[in-house]
């Protein structure tokens, strides 16, 4: 009878192998007697990439200097301190996956790391909120606090009737502001990225590890997914939480709804991956009924937070169920009641009002696929984040694409993380949400496409045991992948920086701009109308319960053209005609916005304001070096 061999362990690193026995069967070398652990060299060599990083980090941040950006964002602001903390942070982590068998915690420590380097610069720094749209949030807590009451039925100017139809997110942060005893949110917004990033690691890794054994792949794949997430979905708003929501469940039903007798031979070593997990143990239907019920609350929290997480969720668990192992049609009917029910009664006038646009957006794919608005990125940081943002998602597709044609055992086996991954994609046939449908599209395929790229750049444990691919040796392919990946893993840094930066410049804005807007709406009576250009302001839905809104630039660029011809005439046909107040803000981060984004030709803002600022039916009321507030003049009717 042969004896046999048995499997390596998965956690083990092959950049070099671990501490231990080598492969040769050499015993373990016994460090010098006398030496504290700290500076044992492997040791020595995990924790000093991060002390220097973290000090090149601490060094760059107060030479940030965000005040003054131009047209590179914040791209040229960053000292080189900055850049050389991120290639030591990436090199720490490189070498920590050394250790990752042993000690987990290191990789882990450096992710979480990475999340702070990445960041916190702009919530450290910045003396106004992130994101001017964000405020519109802190807007929705306030309302919330002082009228102590939802009102989803009630038509809101600027589409905001839809946070009191999924309000979750906002009733939360009424509660955190009673409990800080802070005035508004405004006090720790600026920090959600950072929040959420860090909630997150623990998800991701209870992902993972239901597919993976082997730590380095694990934590490969978080690293990958945090440098890849530069969508901007993850700042304080809905949608942050309501991921974090669904990639819970996700996570439940990955480990706890494998149906018996489902897994095959997926349970033997022999037949998965070196680095891959064993199909988690089966459940019994009961088991799985108690579960569906200890999620129903989770479900309905994400029904209760976010109008598109919950459609997502639902195709999900549809492309689950197409498999054997996570057949349970039970759960998605119970995910689609209580999404149904809750869109049919809080969400009514909104699910309405989509099923309407429909008949417009289905399997309309050129439009739903748009980014934005319809205008096309000007100046220099914009265009180079919307190239970054394409090479970052071709990346990380080619990685995982590479992952699926080379490693088939580990395909097989997380066969359900791929499935999860591209089941969001079939929303572009639907709806456009808003121009947000592609990315939305990319955040939620995001965990399984960042765990495939770190199995195309991490080398299956086992050595030359293991079969090579496609005719590359294991020998040949661990040394590829020893340059390969720190090579990838800081071009994926390197790329992070414009494609979450590149149009920083529309994201900060200046303390004065945001008292001269405060100031007008707080003066502004009831029923006035704002108008602007763009909603991307600071304070912009301040009071938006009380007051009427129009945006009136956020339209496609030739009709933008032609309202620069005649602002005036264009403003007249939607001025008050009942003799209401109407104010015209135009703002410094308006003006960039508009650039920006393409809405407006070069010098059309500075020409929208001029020719409303001559215009006898405007008055100006206040100007400073960021905007210029003008009053509408309504004609003196004629005796």
């Amino acid at each position: 009878m042969q004896q046999r061999v048995p499997a390596p362990a998965t956690g083990s690193s092959e950049l070099p192998p671990e501490r231990g026995a080598s492969e040769e069967g050499e015993p373990a070398r016994v460090p010098k007697r006398g030496l504290p652990d700290l500076i044992e060299p492997q040791i020595l060599f995990t924790w000093l990439p991060l002390a220097l990083a973290t000090a090149l980090w601490l060094y760059a941040l107060p030479h940030i200097d965000y005040r003054h950006m131009g047209d590179w964002g914040l791209l040229d602001q960053l000292p080189a301190a900055f850049f050389l903390s991120l290639v030591v942070l990436t090199a720490g982590f490189v070498v920590s996956l050394r250790r990752a068998g042993t000690a987990p915690w290191w990789p882990g420590l450096y992710s979480v790391a990475l999340l702070f380097a990445l960041k916190a610069p702009t919530a450290i720094l910045y003396d106004s909120v992130r994101y001017p749209w964000a405020s519109k949030h802190d807007a929705v807590v306030t309302h919330l606090l002082v009228n102590q009451d939802l009102r989803p039925g009630t038509p809101l100017s600027g589409n905001m009737a839809a946070y009191d139809q999924w309000p979750g997110f906002f009733t939360l942060n009424s509660a955190l502001v009673r409990a800080f005893g802070v005035q508004t949110t405004q006090s720790y917004l600026n920090w959600a990225a950072l929040f959420y990033g860090v909630i997150l690691i623990p998800v991701l890794v209870l992902v993972y590890r239901t597919f993976a054994e082997d730590w380095r792949l694990v934590w490969t794949g978080v690293w990958i997914f945090e440098v890849a997430n530069w969508v901007g979905q993850d700042y304080f708003s809905p949608q942050g939480l309501a991921l974090i929501l669904h990639l819970s469940v996700l996570a439940v039903v990955l480990r706890h709804f494998v149906r018996p007798g489902s897994a095959a031979d997926l349970r033997s070593r022999a037949h998965l991956d070196p680095a891959a997990a064993s199909v988690p143990p089966p459940t019994t239907a009961r088991q799985r009924a108690v579960c569906v019920v200890i999620l129903a609350p989770l479900i309905a929290a994400i029904n209760f937070t976010h109008q598109l997480t919950p459609v997502m969720l639902c195709v999900s668990l549809f492309a689950l169920n197409l498999t054997r192992r996570y057949r349970n049609p039970g759960l998605l009917v119970v995910t689609g009641l209580i999404m149904l029910v809750w869109d049919l009664t809080m969400g009514r006038p909104l699910f309405v009002e989509t099923l309407d646009s429909l008949k417009e957006s289905a399997g309309n794919l050129l439009n739903n696929s748009r980014a934005g608005y319809a205008g096309e990125l000007t100046g220099p940081g914009p265009v180079l984040q919307g190239r970054a943002d394409i090479v970052m998602v071709l990346v990380v597709a080619a990685l995982a694409a590479v992952a699926v044609l080379t490693r088939r055992k580990l395909l097989r086996s997380a066969l359900p993380l791929l499935l999860v991954s591209i089941a969001p994609v079939p929303m572009f046939a639907i709806n456009d949400y808003g121009g947000e449908m592609l990315f939305r599209v990319y955040l939620f395929g995001l965990p399984g496409a960042a765990f495939f790229a770190a199995a195309a750049l991490v080398p299956a444990p086992g050595g030359a045991r293991e079969p090579g691919y496609f005719g590359v040796a294991p020998v040949v392919r661990r040394r590829i992948s020893a340059v390969a990946l720190p090579a990838v893993l800081l071009a994926l840094v390197a790329g992070f920086l414009p494609a979450y930066y590149g149009k920083e410049r529309m994201y900060y804005t200046p303390p004065a701009e945001t008292a001269l807007v405060t100031k007008v709406i707080d003066r502004a009576p009831r029923d006035s109308l704002i108008l602007a250009a763009t909603g991307s302001f600071p304070m912009a839905l301040h009071r938006y319960d009380q007051l009427e809104h129009w945006f009136f630039v956020e339209q496609a660029l030739p009709d933008n053209i032609r309202m620069l011809k005649d602002p005036a005439g264009f403003l007249a046909p939607g001025l008050p005609k009942d003799g209401r107040p109407a104010f015209v803000l135009l703002t410094h981060t308006q003006d960039v916005y508009t650039a920006g984004e393409g809405l407006l030709p070069a010098g059309g803002f500075a020409e929208l304001t001029a020719k409303l600022s001559a215009s006898p039916r405007f008055r100006v009321i206040d100007r400073n070096a960021y905007g210029t507030v003008l009053r509408y003049e309504p004609p003196t009717p004629a005796r």
